[in-house]
């Protein structure tokens, strides 16, 4: 599974972990992921990784779910 969004990109990032004697190793900052469907214009409909940022700012769109008979 990637860890990239599939609207903006966002990658996890490196920095620093410091700790309380500011001994400094590597850590990583990963995006925040979820596993959404979206429909696309054209009607087809995809399961996407995308980050909270871009659900939250209505770059994707949820289809609509059909009631069932």
């Amino acid at each position: 599974m990637s860890k990239e969004c599939d609207f903006c990109g966002k990658k996890p990032q490196v920095g620093n972990l410091v700790s309380h004697s500011n001994i400094k190793t590597k850590r990583r900052f990963s995006p925040n992921l979820q596993r959404v469907r979206h429909q696309f214009p054209n009607g087809s409909v995809r399961t996407l990784m995308v980050c909270t940022r871009c659900m939250r700012s209505g770059a994707l769109t949820k289809p609509i779910a059909r009631k069932q008979a």
